[in-house]
């Protein structure tokens, strides 16, 4: 009977930090191989980190990338521990997305991506050609059928790869709602169609807007999974393997399970927080805090994320900021333990009244002093950026960015948006859940954290007297349902008023998504959950003459 170890390196990389890519890839294999482990298995393009964008079309980069392949194969070469490492590479003046198995110092095989994913986030057409169709790689008398990420949802690929005896898949493979369900059906079918077992890898962590969620796997040849990674960490997992008959075998492993969305959304929110302040080098973050429940629950999760000890909350109140938030806003700070200033802003709201008076003669107040107010608090927000080195985090949820019911350089200001991609029906959600659970590594305290008061109050701006969101938009339990019919399911007009809901009701939320386009173009980058954030999923034209949804 013949047996095999394979580890599975589910490891954070960042996008063009190639030596730090090579020596966290150097480590991981130095402890495969002390652990006797035959083979171990990385992510796809791990050497140069995922997505690359344009970097990749850089000949320097290039170089640079199979430079560091010639290195890590050099490190292999007194071990017998072989290892499949991903990486750009360049054959023939054509640059492919590459996989590479390594064994004693030399390349034994390379597979180029065939599937180049074009579409949501992905634009691999631009920048790679397309590979063969992969082939089973021959390898100490096993055959292996390596894919490369998208290889592994194209049918296409299946009948080339018979012969194989096990599945490999490497991917980079961003997270949002559903994506675990989508990749084990299709992992399932290669896996049932060839009647093979199948080792998926995934890298873990963030980058930019998107959140790699790790979630590796193994599914044994009759589909059922036998081994699952985390969602939040990195990891190494040893996996053993044994031969009987002609078929391949794995014993049981680590397997973590997720109970609800909440959990799910709530922790991908913190890790994409996380990497993107740490690999950005900011000090901390700070976050404007309002006594409402999108701040509150922004604070939490940058609490969990980085340590109370790295966020900074500053409350601005005006003429217009009721008592309620003054209070709340404080204990949630205290919740959270958190460094907590008071700003007021009204005397600077008045020498912008007083300056603007002699011009706006004649003219009725409207929402130009409301939006003075969000915007003398973003300029306050982001000089303290400047002076502390901290970022700002701006507040507002996809129901907000959908209607255009946020300021300019106010409340939009930021380098980053938790919320960006959460409903605020989400958002009331993942506070209720927040306030009686906490994701995995999470640095904020046990317990309630968001007063209950924040939860049940009427959200408002509170940018005039006895203002309520209500006063300019449908209810949000009306209104995110519309709104995720247009976006995520891209209904016409008519399916949705089929549903039920009033049709002038859906014209105007149509009108306020339309209109609200040069808005989202300028918003800050913010943690992929759904099927289409605002953000490379979903692109529209600014200039935009067209007014229907079919």
């Amino acid at each position: 009977m013949k047996t095999l170890k394979i580890a599975i390196a589910q490891l954070n990389f960042t996008v063009g930090a190639l030596e730090a890519n090579k020596k966290k890839i150097l480590r991981a294999y130095q402890k495969a191989a002390k652990n006797n482990a035959d083979l171990v298995i990385f992510s796809e393009l791990c050497v140069c980190g995922y997505p690359p964008e344009d970097l990749v079309m850089r000949p320097k980069f290039q170089q640079a990338c199979m430079k560091m392949v010639e290195d890590i194969t050099q490190a292999t070469k007194d071990s017998n521990t072989a290892m499949i490492i991903g990486s750009p590479w360049v054959d023939k003046k054509n640059l492919f997305n590459s996989a590479f198995l390594i064994e004693r110092g030399q390349i034994k095989a390379i597979s180029h991506k065939h599937d180049l994913p074009n579409y949501g986030v992905f634009d691999e057409k631009r920048v790679f050609n397309m590979g063969p169709l992969p082939t089973p790689i021959e390898w100490r008398g096993v055959k292996l059928g390596l894919m490369i990420c998208e290889d592994m949802w194209n049918t296409d690929l299946t009948e080339p790869l018979r012969g194989s005896e096990i599945l490999i898949s490497i991917n980079a493979s961003p997270f949002e709602l559903g994506k675990h369900a989508k990749r084990l059906e299709r992992a399932s079918i290669q896996s049932r169609a060839l009647g093979l077992p199948l080792i998926y890898v995934n890298q873990c962590c963030g980058q930019d807007d998107l959140v790699f969620d790790g979630d590796s796997f193994v599914l044994s040849k009759s589909q059922e999974m036998i081994t699952r990674l985390s969602r939040s960490e990195e990891a190494i997992e040893f996996t053993e393997w044994e031969k009987d008959g002609n078929e391949w075998f794995c014993e049981p492993g680590t397997m973590k399970l997720y109970s609800t969305e909440e959990e799910v959304v709530y922790m991908a929110m913190v890790m994409g927080l996380r990497e993107y302040v740490e690999k950005n080098n900011f000090n901390g973050v700070i976050v404007g805090l309002s006594g409402g429940i999108d701040s509150a629950l922004t604070a939490a999760i940058a609490v969990d994320a980085l340590g109370a000890d790295k966020v900074t909350a500053v409350m601005m109140p005006t003429r217009f900021t009721s008592e309620e938030s003054l209070v709340d806003a404080e204990k949630c700070a205290k919740k959270l333990g958190l460094e907590y200033h008071v700003i007021p802003i009204e005397d600077l709201f008045l020498n912008y009244e007083t300056t603007l008076a002699p011009i706006f003669t004649g003219k009725a107040r409207d929402t130009t002093e409301e939006n003075l107010q969000s915007r003398i608090r973003g300029t306050i927000l982001m000089a303290l950026s400047n002076k502390f080195n901290r970022m700002v985090i701006s507040t507002g949820n996809k129901s907000e960015m959908a209607t255009g019911y946020a300021t300019l350089y106010g409340d939009m200001c930021g380098g980053y948006s938790v919320l960006k991609d959460v409903y605020k029906t989400q958002v009331y959600k993942l506070t209720n859940w927040r306030n009686s659970n906490k994701t995995e590594n999470a640095k904020g305290p046990d317990g309630q954290v968001i007063p209950q008061r924040i939860i049940t109050r009427a959200p408002t701006a509170e940018l005039r007297e006895n203002q309520k969101d209500e006063d300019s938009l449908p209810p949000y339990e009306v209104l995110d349902l519309i709104l995720y019919h247009l976006i995520e399911q891209d209904w016409p007009l008519e399916a949705i008023v089929r549903e039920g809901y009033e049709k002038e009701t859906v014209e105007k939320v149509i009108r306020l998504l339309y209109g609200a386009e040069y808005k989202r173009r300028q918003s800050p980058p913010g943690v992929k959950i759904s099927v289409k954030p605002f953000s490379r999923d979903r692109r529209y034209p600014i200039t935009n003459g067209y007014r229907g949804v079919n």
